[in-house]
């Protein structure tokens, strides 16, 4: 146990200080903060004169709540954008430069290199979304009666729950190709498709519209993103982790046995 950990740990630190070393990485974090802060002023104007306009009628409006929820609902989509560039180079660059087969053909097993790729990419974007939280938790403290920060905590939970969902099925995605873009592309149709599939199965309706709207990545951060805590969404977002892992793995595999 202590090799595997040892290994993991060994994988995540290479591809961590890939990102920080990579212009691009600093690139994506530059539009990825100036796109959300604008998002955020956008989301707080649209608050605020909710709130007046409430005010006005003597309507009572959770100002704080509605802020969360927008804001947040904003970051899911601009993420759908930002996560299919961060998995697409994760094996599709090792395909690219030749070094993949020396990979698969290491004594180091394809579930720790896979684990350790998906947690250096996850930090880094984990990192991307640090700021939002601080500045957005600035914001809130200025509530009155104050925002339970456990509502803030599950928002962003939800976030990076989904993120590594997606992150993961992404990876599988870019070990089938050695083209970059090509394994971003599928990984943004895979994505929309999981999104959006709540509107099919809603269009289907019954038991099998239900089962197919359990699918969806938009129900389930919603879910959290509203403050429930639904055992079932966290299932599913670690279903598709694992998924993602385990076919990252078999596809390496693969390779292995064609090479060997």
């Amino acid at each position: 146990m202590r090799v595997i950990l040892s290994n993991i740990v060994a994988i995540y630190r290479k591809e961590l200080q890939g990102y920080f070393a990579s212009p691009l990485a600093y690139a994506i974090a530059g539009i990825f903060w100036l796109l959300s802060g604008f998002f955020f002023v956008i989301a707080l104007q649209d608050t605020l004169q909710t709130a007046a306009a409430a005010d006005q009628i003597g309507q009572p409006f959770d100002a704080a709540y509605a802020l969360i929820q927008a804001f947040l609902g904003l970051m899911g989509v601009l993420s759908l954008f930002i996560l299919p560039i961060l998995s697409m180079g994760l094996y599709a660059e090792e395909r690219k430069r030749g070094t993949l087969e020396l990979l698969a053909t290491s004594p180091v097993t394809n579930w720790v290199v896979s684990l350790g790729k998906l947690l250096g990419v996850l930090t880094f974007f984990i990192t991307l979304v640090l700021p939002l939280l601080v500045y957005e938790a600035i914001t809130l403290s200025a509530a009155n009666p104050p925002v339970n920060p456990t509502l803030l905590l599950t928002g962003f939970g939800g976030l990076i729950l989904m993120a590594a969902a997606v992150l993961s099925l992404g990876m599988f995605l870019s070990s089938l190709t050695e083209s970059s873009i090509l394994a971003a592309v599928l990984t943004f149709a895979l994505v929309l498709f999981l999104w959006s599939i709540q509107a099919i199965a809603t269009g289907i309706g019954g038991p099998v519209g239900e089962a197919i709207g359990h699918l969806s990545l938009l129900k389930h951060y919603g879910d959290l993103v509203r403050g429930v805590v639904n055992t079932s969404g966290l299932i599913l977002f670690v279903s598709y982790i694992i998924l993602g892992l385990f076919l990252t793995a078999q596809s390496i595999e693969a390779l292995r046995f064609q090479r060997s």
